[in-house]
């Protein structure tokens, strides 16, 4: 099967299981659900769960629970950028080429839309069928500290805030991005070895991996910022630099930011040797992460 076909594939899944994991727009109280699923189904790629499956995949077959924990980190990646795009953070009234949550639903019911997006996470993580219960912990693990506060999504956010319009220099934009992006992107591969019962061996290799693809993909946002449209991007283009953002272009240039992610994505491939042929679709995902317009 061709990439696209995957890809394809993969997302109709991953958009099954959702539909089966998130309560309906009826349910009450159904504005709540409605604005949940608004941005739930707004259209993203879903890479986080199919990382997730693919690191499981890497290791075994038909692993139980990969799907589900795949649901989650979609989940939380979901509550993150409603989250990001209100008016105190980002302020962006665009996503994926539609109106914003709290554009459509308003500012308290987009925050309350977050918030219940993590709290279905966890609870898709304990709801496992078929999967031991220290298995179900350890991903509870990974999930909430990669979304945390030390060396998590939320640090790095907040380091990304307190960063504005200072300096912009290589150790600032490592504690942002490495935490912001880095750690959900890296938790997508653990998380899968996890379902799939990694050894420690396995386990490093897919969080090196996961490191190198989540640096790769910042840096390729940053230069598609730069370079992209809005309409290309289902974004606003250019918030970064107007809003004194600490970037890969900001610190290194156009040039050398764009050998970097092709030097992360070299990286990315090495770290996958332990695997052999079952990491065929990792090594697809690493190259369409750096060459990806949008």
């Amino acid at each position: 099967m061709l990439l696209q076909e995957f890809l394809a594939s993969e997302q109709a899944r991953v958009d099954a299981a959702l539909e089966r994991l998130t309560p309906p727009e009826s349910q009450h109280p159904a504005t709540i659900h409605r604005a949940m699923r608004y941005s739930l189904f707004a259209g993203g790629k879903r890479i986080r769960p199919i990382l997730c499956v693919a690191g499981a995949a890497a290791i075994a077959d038909h692993v139980p629970g990969a799907l589900e924990a795949g649901c989650a980190l979609e989940m939380i990646h979901t509550y993150s950028l409603i989250h990001d795009d209100l008016p105190a953070l980002d302020n962006d009234d665009f996503r994926r080429g539609k109106p914003t949550c709290h554009k459509v639903f308003g500012e308290a019911m987009a925050i309350l839309a977050g918030d219940a997006l993590f709290t279905l996470a966890m609870q898709t993580l304990v709801s496992i069928n078929g999967l031991e219960p220290a298995r179900i912990v350890a991903l509870v693990h990974e999930l909430s500290f990669s979304a945390g506060t030390v060396d998590g999504m939320i640090g790095g956010q907040v380091t990304d805030i307190e960063g504005e319009k200072q300096p912009p220099t290589p150790e600032l934009l490592h504690l942002i991005h490495h935490a912001k992006t880095g750690a959900l992107l890296r938790a997508s591969v653990r998380m899968g070895g996890v379902c799939a019962g990694a050894n420690t061996t396995q386990a490093a290799a897919l969080s090196s991996y996961g490191e190198h693809v989540g640096l790769a993909f910042q840096i390729v946002d940053d230069i598609l910022d730069v370079e992209e449209s809005s309409e290309a991007l289902g974004k606003t283009a250019g918030k970064d630099a107007a809003q004194g953002k600490i970037t890969f272009p900001a610190v290194y240039g156009l040039d050398a930011s764009k050998a970097m992610a092709q030097e992360q994505c070299r990286l990315a491939h090495e770290t996958l040797t332990p695997f052999g042929d079952r990491a065929q679709r990792l090594h697809e995902i690493a190259d369409l992460i750096v060459h990806r317009k949008s």
